[in-house]
């Protein structure tokens, strides 16, 4: 968007039939506040502009200054971006207290005019939880709230809201709730917008809690679960020092975890509009490289296998495999002499790796000790230690002998092993019976499942890097190097130093020396953006994790602060337990519930038909209660009615979009249509669309996994809910409702 300057034109642009809302008396305070919010995003966009142009040129610099000039250069270039991702529309509303009559404008940022006068308060800061957390029943001292609706950068509507008896006269914007209902109500795009503005109080709460433990947010289908979820993100990394990654800008230290990259899409633009941008997001494929191919077991009886905590553990098992020392003495040939190698010596240099070391990086530690064990048996031979050494590194014989003892190992090979050697298997997983690991065998190893992915994420971080010590090598070997040309420069300097203290002579200091090699000159590691530590991790649609999914996370989180979102009812595998006992049971402690009751989304005749559908599977369902109503019924009717009725809805609706959800398998005919999606119910979880029409939906399946996936996909409809059925296919519904074309528009 082009850089805000002053006011030239009214930042109201309400519609004929709000012109009531429009009287000087009502909004003059605010326009005069919107001059100023609109003189200092100029003056500020110019001066960031102006700092990050200057910083830029500076001189690179190394180490510490260079660290510096780029930490200040990504902190100015992100706050410029906030500032222009937004104008005016950076202002989410107004408060009045009872002790200060002054309005106090909350927005996205905060914002300070040039005297110092605070034009907009951070909406995560405490001074404004009351814009959010205010009800009737705990007013938290306010007198007043208003609440803006923003159409391109103008006010297209706004709503006041009073919590005393003095605040009840005459007001033409004076309307409880609708700036809320009204949110509701507004047509979907493609990506979510963020609802800040509308946050309700009881999202408000959860959204502030604090990150020790971790938080379960449980809530039916349209409860703003999500919502919450990427708020409070936002919310954590301002007020929690734990978890601001504002000292190091280019680390995150909240991970963002949702169900499918469609949701991720979905949910992409809303962080930074709240003004973070440093948040890492992924799906549970992503925290695995071999998660972009795998697919879903076949056998649903090998995915619960797989799924275990216990079999996660046996991974542990399968390395160990490799860390035996030797139980036979070995020979060592040298040009010294014949060096015999015992199993206690043997043993005593596997000792030396340090416990959590990964296998292949504590190779180089067990070699160390291994040498030194070696060079004692030949000290008698009074050889110089490097001259000793480097024989002895050399040695093929010991080379080949120990490459036997700690190979190096490949983690998907580790796994592979373990679904073709029927063996091995038996021996790291020993409580398996013996059918089971007759169908944990399959043709082909490397055929992997999402199941396989926690087995090869605890494999490749027990591992580690299998090039660890050819990499430690190669950047011992250009340091060497580094510090080879730093003493001849020294040398060079102390030679031409003429002066009275001989002031060169400090850099033989070995402190000295070290400053001076370019550490810039190593190798740099790519780093694992995913592996973490991470001090948080959010988790949306927790339900459909397994354990061995939950390992996967805890070992990210070492802390255990989590946010797990989830409804229990919306678990396609079941969800017998209480999130406590599931969350104990995989490793967490210090679990706290907060629920959500209350469908903001879903309208309620679409609930009254979806209510039944999850209760005659999980009759204690959390099924929420919804708010409101689109005075729209349900439609059915036979699927050749398609193409019709989304070329009715699209040609009556020029904003929002629809979603046809059916079970996997083939390509729709008419899929090209613009503001249309296509996806499975499994899919199609964590959004939400205007128009939702369900094909054969008791086709998804049967059982609890069957009644989720069509009670997840009715649910994602905001306005109208179509349910079609082949004509082989039989229908529970009444089919006396048939659809009617002028249902298909908006009313």
């Amino acid at each position: 968007m082009p850089e805000t300057s002053p006011l030239k034109t009214s930042a109201f642009a309400l519609p004929e039939h709000l012109a009531r809302k429009a009287d000087p008396e009502l909004i003059s305070r605010d326009e005069q506040q919107f001059e100023a919010i609109a003189a200092s995003l100029s003056e500020s966009i110019a001066e960031i502009s102006s700092r990050l142009d200057i910083t830029r040129k500076l001189p690179g610099g190394r180490g510490q200054a260079a660290s510096d000039r780029d930490q200040e250069i990504h902190r100015l270039t992100a706050r410029l971006r906030a500032l222009r991702r937004f104008g005016l529309d950076l202002c989410l509303g107004r408060m009045v207290s009872a002790d200060n009559p002054e309005p106090v404008y909350v927005g996205r940022l905060g914002l300070t005019d040039n005297e110092g006068r605070r034009l907009l308060i951070d909406w995560r800061s405490p001074a404004a939880e009351p814009f959010f957390g205010a009800t009737h029943a705990n007013p938290m001292g306010l007198v007043s709230r208003r609440r803006y609706r923003w159409t391109r950068g103008r006010i297209s509507d706004y709503w006041d809201e009073v919590f005393t008896a003095d605040g009840l006269e005459a007001n033409a914007a004076l309307d409880d709730q609708s700036a809320f209902i009204a949110s509701l109500g507004s047509s979907r795009s493609p990506r979510m917008r963020d609802v800040l503005g509308t946050i309700q109080a009881d999202q408000n709460q959860i959204i502030r809690a604090g990150s020790r433990g971790a938080l379960v947010v449980d809530g039916g289908p349209g409860t703003g679960k999500t919502v919450v979820a990427l708020h409070r993100t936002a919310y954590l990394l301002y007020s929690d020092p734990r978890l601001s990654h504002r000292s190091n800008p280019r680390r995150s230290d909240v991970l963002f975890v949702g169900p499918h990259q469609h949701y991720l899409a979905y949910v992409a633009d809303v962080l930074p509009s709240l003004g973070e941008e440093g948040v890492q997001t992924c799906t549970l494929k992503d925290l695995v490289p071999e998660g972009a191919v795998a697919a879903v077991d076949s056998d649903p009886e090998v995915a619960r296998l797989k799924s275990s905590v216990e079999m996660v553990k046996a991974i542990e098992s399968a390395v160990r495999f490799y860390e035996k020392p030797p139980s036979e003495e070995t020979e060592v040939e040298t040009p010294y002499a014949d060096v015999r190698l015992s199993s206690e010596d043997w043993a005593e240099a596997f000792d030396a790796a340090e416990p959590g070391t990964p296998h292949n990086e504590a190779r180089d530690d067990v070699w160390e000790a291994l040498l030194a064990v070696l060079a004692d048996k030949l000290d008698e031979h009074d050889l110089p230690g490097n001259v000793l050494r480097r024989s002895l590194s050399h040695n093929a014989g010991l080379q080949e002998a120990f490459n036997r003892a700690w190979p190096i190992l490949d983690y998907a090979l580790l796994v592979a092993d373990l679904w073709r050697v029927p063996a091995y298997l038996r021996l790291c997983a020993p409580w398996l019976q013996p059918e089971d690991i007759a169908k944990l065998q399959r043709q082909d190893p490397a055929a992997w499942t999402t199941a396989d992915l926690p087995l090869l994420d605890a494999a490749r971080q027990r591992l580690g890097d299998p090039q660890a010590s050819q990499r430690r090598r190669k950047q011992e070997a250009l340091q060497a190097t580094e510090r080879e040309l730093m003493d001849r420069v020294v040398d060079d300097l102390i030679a031409a130093d003429d002066s009275e203290n001989m002031e060169m002579y400090m850099l033989r200091g070995d402190d000295m020396r070290d400053k001076l090699v370019d550490d810039e000159a190593l190798e740099p590691v790519d780093p694992d953006v995913l592996a973490g530590p991470f001090a948080h991790i959010v988790v949306d649609e927790a339900q459909e994790l397994t354990d061995a999914e939950w390992r996967m996370l805890l070992f990210r989180c070492p802390s255990r602060s989590f946010t797990v979102v989830g409804d229990r009812a919306q678990a396609r595998h079941g969800f017998t337990e209480s999130w406590d006992e599931r969350l104990k049971r995989v490793g967490m402690g210090n679990v706290t519930l907060a629920g959500l009751s209350i469908n903001y989304r879903t309208p309620e005749e679409v609930m009254a038909e979806a209510e039944p559908v999850i209760r005659a599977a999980l009759p204690d369902a959390n099924v929420p209660t919804s708010v409101r109503s689109s005075g729209i019924p349900v439609g059915h009717g036979a699927t050749h009615h398609l193409a019709a009725i989304l070329d009715t809805w699209l040609a009556g609706n020029s904003e929002g979009t629809a979603c046809v959800i059916k079970k996997p398998g083939g390509t729709p005919a008419n899929s090209d249509r613009d503001r249309v999606r296509w996806l499975t119910p499994e899919l199609s979880k964590g959004l939400e669309f205007d128009l939702v029409i369900l094909i054969d939906p008791e086709g998804f399946g049967v059982g609890i996994e069957g009644a989720v996936d069509r009670y997840v996909a009715m649910t994602r409809a905001t306005q109208q809910l179509v349910v079609l059925r082949s004509a082989e296919q039989p229908s529970n519904a009444d089919c006396s409702r048939s659809v009617n074309p002028p249902l298909w528009r908006r009313s």
